[in-house]
């Protein structure tokens, strides 16, 4: 599979500071989740990608092309930056349609697109005929979305698009872009909600304090991440047995047990050796068990991992 962007030895530095330090990496088509706090270089590598910057160092290519001052590229790209600047005094069709004249459209496919990506970010219609500037953000972020999608993109670049929208909202747009992705729309998406990316995108690039910690599928991630404490909880009968009969094991890194509810919580040191175990050391331990809940395969807990 060709990569749609790769970065080689790519820094981007504003003075003294970095925004990007000698990154490599590739990203393959379909969604792509970047994550980071604030500083990491997301909206740097963004804008490289999106070609408002130029890189000080290395290099980086979208679809085999350099994204600086290349207009042919660029019009293969929708962008979504995070910042807002719909015009408030203008209905949401008419922005749309003098953007779509502006990308080359005659005017009356403008206007049949223009109504044809409202209908897909599902605005609904009922509220077309008002002014932007009445709008929730919710309802900015959908037309925001739209805009990107006018004229057709090759690649999709969104940053923190799920701001502002409720949780209904949220699925919505996470349907939307599924369907995209379907049908051979490339996405990057920056969210600083980990857990919406995990269930959104097969692929996640990393960064912090400009540099790449991880990236690919989720599943190499989690393979590469090393020597870390899986932890579990586990709702049994005979927690105190249990915890006991683990720890002779020497397979517990830590543990805590809530006496009263009898919820046990625990750490092991190799999660695969523990699973291999897990069934044996049970049935010696006689106990009932409940419930058992993994919680350090999260995004969230990767990520905590990478950063400590």
């Amino acid at each position: 599979m060709t990569p749609i962007i790769q970065a080689q030895e790519l820094s981007r530095w504003y003075g003294i500071v970095m925004g990007l330090n000698n990154v490599s990496f590739e990203v393959q088509p379909g969604l792509t989740g970047l994550v980071g706090p604030n500083g990491a270089g997301k909206s740097t590598l963004i804008q490289i990608v999106t070609g408002q910057l130029k890189p000080s160092s290395g290099q980086l290519t979208v679809y085999g092309e350099r994204p600086w001052n290349n207009p042919r590229l660029l019009r293969r790209m929708g962008y979504c930056p995070e910042g807002e600047a719909v015009p408030k005094d203008l209905r949401p069709t008419d922005w749309l349609r003098g953007l779509a004249l502006l990308s080359g459209l005659p005017p009356q496919e403008a206007a049949a697109r223009a109504v044809e990506v409202l209908d897909l970010v599902k605005l609904a219609r009922e509220e077309w005929g008002k002014r932007m500037g009445q709008y929730s953000k919710g309802m900015r972020q959908r037309v925001k979305l739209g805009q990107g999608l006018l004229h057709r993109p090759d690649l999709l670049v969104l940053d923190e698009p799920m701001n502002g929208l409720d949780p209904m909202g949220r699925q919505e747009v996470a349907r939307i872009l599924q369907d995209l992705a379907a049908n051979g729309v490339n996405i990057l998406i920056s969210s600083h909600i980990l857990a919406e990316l995990e269930s959104l995108c097969k692929n996640i690039l990393l960064l912090n304090w400009g540099r790449v910690l991880a990236s690919g599928s989720q599943k190499e991630i989690r393979a590469d991440v090393k020597n870390w404490s899986e932890e579990l909880e586990i709702e049994c009968d005979a927690p105190q047995k249990l915890v006991r009969l683990l720890f002779d094991a020497g397979v517990l890194a830590g543990f805590d047990l809530d006496a009263e509810t009898g919820r046990l919580r625990i750490r092991v040191r190799d999660a695969q050796s523990f699973y291999e175990q897990w069934t044996g050391l049970l049935l010696a331990s006689g106990a009932a068990i409940y419930g058992l809940r993994g919680r350090s395969r999260s995004l969230q807990n990767i990520y905590d991992k990478v950063t400590a």
